[in-house]
């Protein structure tokens, strides 16, 4: 249980450079604005992985449930920095309209941005329910 906590208050502050590293270069990238959405989107990640870490001894999944919870959130919120970058790097706009360039990229650009942006919300629903489940159950004493 410490261990994955460790892994995901760790994960959550790599995390969050990585966000102020996007934020740095962000007037380099094709498309500003949705720059600034993939800045904002790795800091709320990494925030967030940082509170689940310290709320995490409070959930009572089973081991492998627990393991697979803490990976999910880890994966689904780099994914999204990941995807966000890329959005903006790619200047697409299918899924992200308002902070899209307003005018499709290529179709394999706009497929990958669509894929990663889709895979990561489905994993981020998986975690939630996860740690909702592992949360609602009381704790053996």
């Amino acid at each position: 249980m410490e261990d994955q906590r460790r892994f995901l208050v760790s994960a959550g502050v790599l995390l969050f450079i990585l966000a102020l590293v996007t934020g740095m270069i962000m007037p380099w990238l094709a498309n500003m604005r949705m720059g600034l959405s993939a800045h904002l989107v790795g800091l709320l990640g990494g925030l967030f992985l940082m509170a689940i870490g310290a709320i995490w001894p409070l959930q009572n999944l089973p081991g492998k449930w627990s393991t697979a919870a803490a990976r999910l959130a880890v994966f689904s919120s780099y994914l999204n920095l990941c995807t966000s970058f890329l959005a903006a790097a790619f200047s697409t706009n299918r899924l992200t309209p308002l902070a899209g360039s307003g005018r499709l990229a290529a179709a394999w650009k706009e497929n990958i941005v669509t894929g990663g942006l889709v895979l990561s919300s489905v994993a981020m629903v998986s975690f939630c329910v996860l740690v909702l489940w592992g949360l609602r159950r009381a704790k053996a004493t």
